[in-house]
């Protein structure tokens, strides 16, 4: 499921936004810190300047490899017209935030393992610098570094655990075989957990029993990291299943509630306390002229509600999203958490000068959806 994009962007590449997650700098600065301590060990000769000047440009490129690696996934998941909304460096690399699954599992297979090769790729590149240039020192250190962090990178991306590139490229050959992508997902979860599981326990030895607490702990949190993705990725499946074949109008509300424009923010809250209900369309007369609700009240300090009409806080009409019965439920849902809104319009046969509202989907009414599929979920045929 498609998340709000965290950090703030860099760049756009291929059409594709590239955003640094907040996390980046504390993994940057201590990458940082580490190559210029070690830097500092192996070639003392150099000034304190060359240390920590190699130190970031290092971090630096790695970070570019990292980058490299998520946009040559982007790059065939964009052959296979599969829109990319986002890349995202955060603590743990990097993630492409894709606008669907693949449709077959050669695709699947293909967008996964293009990251590892171009590890791989850069790997060799790097390792091919050492050669090229044997007398330049710096060179040599800066591409010794990279080439097998680059090498690295690709061995534990290929790790079958999902959703690493190898827990992908595992879910693929499992699609294949079954011809039933959820179970091929529940599978590769499931595989993803035990590599979880795996990386904490060998963390714990390496902390507890070699005294290595530095490694132990960046394993563990991998880990951990590792499992909550599997655990969502288990969880998106869910969603998916129970979504399946929904549209706007099976869980919509017929009933809009509507207020007037003119009528105070006070008398709007009160309003809301009475009926309970969160989201009024707003008219002016017969006309529509925006939206209000809870969250855009709130938005309001509350000295000022007795002196503001509704009108002069609500969403205007023009910058209202709509979405039409026939929408997919799990796109409509997707569109709701991205846009962080809790409801939104049904429209049909609108125009821009006269839609006709035919009712209001909310988050909740979907949850409910989902929640009643799950308690019934092992009653079900086939189930």
């Amino acid at each position: 499921m498609p998340i709000r994009t965290a950090g703030f962007r860099i760049a756009k590449i291929l059409g594709i936004p590239i955003y640094l997650d907040a996390t980046w700098l504390l993994i940057f600065g201590l990458i940082t810190y580490t190559l210029a301590m070690n830097f500092r060990q192996m070639h003392p000769q150099w000034t304190p300047t060359e240390h920590w000047s190699l130190g970031i440009l290092t971090s630096l490129l790695f970070f570019g490899s990292v980058l490299f690696h998520e946009l040559a996934h982007s790059v065939v998941a964009l052959h296979y017209q599969i829109p990319v909304h986002s890349i995202t460096l955060f603590l743990f690399g990097g993630i492409a935030r894709i606008g669907r699954e693949p449709s077959k599992p050669i695709q699947e297979f293909n967008i996964a393992v293009a990251g590892p090769l171009a590890s791989i790729l850069l790997a060799g590149v790097f390792g091919a610098m050492t050669l090229l240039f044997p007398s330049a020192q710096m060179v040599g250190a800066l591409a010794k570094i990279l080439g097998g962090s680059n090498f690295i990178l690709a061995v534990f991306n290929l790790a079958p655990g999902f959703p690493l590139d190898g827990g992908r490229i595992f879910r693929a050959i499992v699609w294949g075989i079954t011809k039933d992508f959820s179970r091929a997902t529940l599978i590769a979860g499931s595989s993803g957990r035990v590599v979880a599981y795996a990386l904490m326990a060998i963390g714990g030895y390496e902390a507890f029993y070699k005294n290595d607490w530095y490694s132990g702990l960046w394993l563990g949190v991998i880990g951990l990291y590792l499992l909550n993705a599997a655990q969502q990725s288990i969880a998106q499946m869910t969603i998916r299943e129970a979504l399946a074949g929904l549209h706007a109008s099976d869980v919509m509300s017929h009933e809009v509630p509507t207020i007037e424009g003119h009528i105070t923010l006070e008398e709007y809250g009160a309003e809301v306390l009475r009926t309970g209900r969160r989201c009024h369309l707003v008219l002016s007369g017969d006309r529509l002229v925006g939206m209000m609700n809870v969250h855009t009240l709130n938005a309001v300090p509350r000295e000022q509600w007795a002196n503001n009409s509704v009108q002069s806080a609500m969403i205007p009409r023009d910058k209202i999203q709509w979405t039409s019965p026939d929408e997919p439920l799990l796109k409509l849902l997707e569109r709701l958490l991205t846009a962080d809104i809790n409801q939104m319009p049904v429209v049909s046969g609108a125009t821009d000068q006269a839609p006709q509202i035919v009712g209001m989907v909310t988050r909740d009414s979907i949850l409910r959806v989902m929640q009643t599929h799950s308690e019934l979920a092992s009653h079900l045929p086939g189930k």
